[in-house]
């Protein structure tokens, strides 16, 4: 069996990955972002360890980070998948769409976050549901238009087809009254956004 030394690197490694886009996380959240059973990725992530790409935090439950190393080769494989593709050019395209939509989407958080009534800014305490419910409508529309760069994204590199079903679950989630699936909780609409943002940035070498 391959190790974490010695596989391929065009063989982007899930675990590895998923801790690049969201930081220090346990398995479960994990298996969240990924999708992957929690002992394969514990299994994963223990080789990892032994190859000194990830360090283990223990705790209830212990989590687990990237090295040094770790990012580096993270790193080598997404840019080798990247190119072994020929998906560079789909990629930066879907990019720049992405970043149209963006500052739309930390406009949404904050107007779901905060209220602005006669002038007087204060955070919205979810005591008013016509205007939660016209704020999850335009995150309704910003995620209609989300989907075709989400679909162009996941041609180019299937991996990225996952950020599409969390997104649609967050915003579910939200509808049905699950109102921290919005932007306050770790499988929420702007923190899963947010890792796909941090993976583009990964996947295209770029820097915020």
């Amino acid at each position: 069996m391959d190790t974490p030394e010695t596989k391929a690197p065009d063989a982007v490694l899930p675990a590895l990955h998923a801790l690049r886009c969201v930081g220090a996380a346990g398995t479960a959240r994990l298996h969240e972002v990924t999708g992957l059973d929690e002992s394969d990725l514990t299994s994963e992530l223990i080789d990892h360890g032994a190859a000194g790409l990830v360090t283990r935090f223990p705790g209830d439950p212990p989590c687990w980070l990237l090295t040094d190393a770790g990012r580096a080769a993270d790193a080598e494989q997404i840019a080798h998948e990247l190119d072994s593709a020929g998906a560079r050019g789909a990629v930066e395209v879907a990019f720049g769409r992405f970043l149209v939509l963006n500052p739309e989407l930390l406009d949404l958080c904050g107007a779901w976050q905060l209220r602005d009534v006669d002038g007087v800014v204060s955070a919205n305490d979810h005591r008013d549901p016509a205007y939660d419910a016209r704020i999850l409508d335009r995150f309704a529309d910003l995620d209609r238009r989300l989907a075709p760069v989400c679909a162009e994204l996941s041609a180019a590199l299937p991996r990225f087809g996952r950020y599409r079903i969390r997104l649609a679950g967050a915003l579910d989630r939200a509808a049905a009254g699950e109102l921290e699936y919005v932007t306050d909780d770790l499988a929420s609409y702007h923190t899963v956004w947010a890792e796909l943002h941090e993976d583009l940035l990964a996947t295209l070498g770029k820097q915020r």
